[in-house]
């Protein structure tokens, strides 16, 4: 199980990445949240994602990169092992973009070992190009998605609509109401 946490109470650089909503524009992904994707691991220098990145002693690498790699070395010659992705509010982004930059990078193997992402308080992440490349490179992957939202969280109905910038949530959404009386809502 991979655990995206949500923002640190005190952490001003989180508060700022959370409140970062220009746009990323990724060729064939549609516009993202920039600052998920760079608290993702997103390459300041040149604004991008790398398959691979150069790292040295002193160089912390990045979460997309350090998970990536830690998970393929646990699962590789273990034929039985699958993995789950989760996460809260802004690990709950997080969690739903890292299988985007999974898919970007084509990294097939861990796809095929990814059997769900479970978000809780998950704010939108993407524009409607972005929730249509998801919603069919989840199901060609087989990959599981559910977004479960609480009636009086504020976060998932973040980053609110602006003028020209419209963020959309896809796949299937569990919600509850005060009472905790579930419905299911779809988006595709």
């Amino acid at each position: 199980m991979v655990t995206f946490r949500g923002t640190e109470l005190f952490d001003g650089e989180q508060w700022a990445g959370d409140c970062d909503i220009s746009w990323l524009e990724l060729p064939g992904l549609g516009k993202t949240h920039a600052g998920f994707m760079k608290a993702l691991g997103l390459q300041r220098s040149n604004m991008g994602w790398p398959k691979q990145i150069e790292t040295n002693h002193s160089h912390t690498l990045e979460a997309y990169y350090f998970i990536r790699d830690l998970l393929k070395k646990h699962l590789y010659g273990n034929d039985e092992a699958n993995f789950i992705v989760t996460g809260h509010s802004l690990g709950g982004a997080l969690a739903i973009l890292f299988p985007a930059i999974l898919m970007l990078h084509e990294e097939s193997f861990l796809l095929e070992r990814l059997q769900g992402v479970y978000t809780f308080g998950q704010p939108r992440v993407g524009d409607d190009i972005f929730a249509e490349y998801m919603e069919k490179n989840l199901k060609d992957n087989g990959v599981k998605f559910y977004r479960i939202v609480y009636s009086y969280d504020i976060i998932p109905r973040f980053p609110p609509d602006l003028k020209d910038i419209v963020f959309k949530h896809f796949g299937t959404c569990l919600y509850f109401d005060r009472n905790y009386n579930g419905k299911v809502h779809n988006f595709n």
